[in-house]
């Protein structure tokens, strides 16, 4: 039993950030009073929060990145939010709400906060890293979903006391390791075409961040393919997801690069809605990433399906190389190329690795246990508050 405590989570987005709703699931469950700041308080996730019992407010939290004239609203707003909820702890789960919610309430504010880091991006680029961290306070707290995480902000100078680490939950039951063959009738492929993997939202470059390519490595898994099937003309690949915000001319580019580096042996489907059904079609899933939390990797590992991913961010928390998959480095290729071609040309390996990053999987991302986790977490917080004042 938790002791009595009202957490307010702000997200960034109505329709993504789909582990937050499993923990406010749980965290209801537990008797926990959790209130919801959405940008919108009728579409996207809002019902599902309130299926679950959570009070849902309509509150546009993000940093306005571009439209910094708009910031003084936007800081108003979020300090309206928190003197009508009136919280015993305000949880953050994006970069830009951690900002807002830093800047609208100060370094000494009494709320005690707690920023769980979605991924590692910020924090792999000094300039973001310090500016977050010059925006703490006291009253702050971090919730680290990945290893990498965990270590870099200890790296920074935070206490590592104040950092907890878990992953961010998900609802394990939806997957499952039962072709339904949905996927290879869709693309007019038989039961024995070798077929390789991506699902991951496409984000365009980011040019002050550097960026030539996008984010997850599209790119790449391209190019990898084209080579493979050079020495195996066989294998075909899917790409599944669409474009995240403004990124449709970028959708537009890897769809002409995909056709001028694989013909047809290459298949774009966009944005869907039945992952969960489609994955266990995959011979292979592929998860190039050049910056990542667990990304796309979690999923196929559900679904009992190889994987190769790269060594970045926490990917090597659940694929470890030799072990539940394979793992080579970011923006190479030809490293890809060959861990895919040495992943298809085993399969009996294949599926021991992928049975034992199913098993590791299903117990750590476990959204009952990692929201448990999570509500202790806090409890702690609020006892260390009490025990300091």
């Amino acid at each position: 039993m938790y002791a009595p405590m009202k957490v307010l989570h702000i997200v960034k987005t109505s329709v993504g950030a789909t582990w937050v709703v499993h923990l406010v699931r749980v965290l209801r469950t537990l008797g926990i009073d959790v209130v919801v700041a959405l940008p919108s308080a009728t579409e996207g996730l809002a019902p599902r929060y309130r299926e679950c019992g959570a009070e849902v407010v309509a509150a546009d939290l993000d940093f306005p990145a571009q439209r910094p004239w708009q910031l003084p609203a936007v800081l108003a707003r979020c300090r309206a939010v928190v003197a009508r909820v009136k919280p015993d702890i305000i949880h953050t789960h994006h970069v830009g709400t951690t900002f807002v919610a830093r800047l609208a309430l100060g370094k000494e504010s009494s709320t005690p906060r707690v920023f769980q880091v979605a991924g590692p991006l910020h924090l792999e680029h000094a300039v973001f890293a310090r500016l977050e961290l010059s925006l703490s306070g006291p009253a702050d707290w971090w919730i680290a979903t990945c290893r990498w995480t965990q270590d870099r902000y200890t790296q920074l100078g935070v206490a590592r006391e104040r950092v907890f680490q878990t992953y961010a939950g998900t609802d394990v039951s939806r997957f499952h390791p039962v072709r339904s063959g949905k996927l290879r009738k869709e693309i007019g492929l038989d039961v024995v075409t070798p077929l390789v993997g991506m699902v991951a939202y496409m984000y365009a470059p980011k040019l002050y961040l550097g960026q030539r390519c996008g984010l997850k490595g599209h790119e790449d898994f391209i190019a990898a393919l084209g080579l493979l099937r050079r020495r195996r003309a066989e294998i075909h690949g899917v790409v599944v997801g669409g474009p995240w915000g403004d990124a449709a001319g970028y959708e537009r580019t890897l769809r002409a690069l995909g056709k001028k580096t694989c013909g047809d042996a290459i298949h774009f489907l966009g944005h869907r809605n039945d992952v969960p059904e489609i994955y266990p079609d995959l011979d292979l899933a592929v998860v190039p990433s050049h910056s990542e939390n667990l990304g796309g990797a979690a999923e196929p590992l559900l679904s009992r399906v190889p994987v190769v991913a790269t060594n970045v961010g926490g990917l090597p928390d659940i694929v470890r190389d030799g072990e539940t998959g394979w793992l080579v480095p970011p923006r190479d290729p030809a490293k890809l190329a060959e861990a895919i071609e040495a992943a298809m040309t085993q399969p009996e390996e294949a599926c021991r690795r992928a049975a034992r990053g199913e098993a590791l999987v299903r117990n750590i991302l476990d959204a009952e246990r990692t929201s448990r986790e999570i509500a202790s977490f806090c409890e702690a917080i609020l006892r260390s508050k009490v025990a300091v004042a």
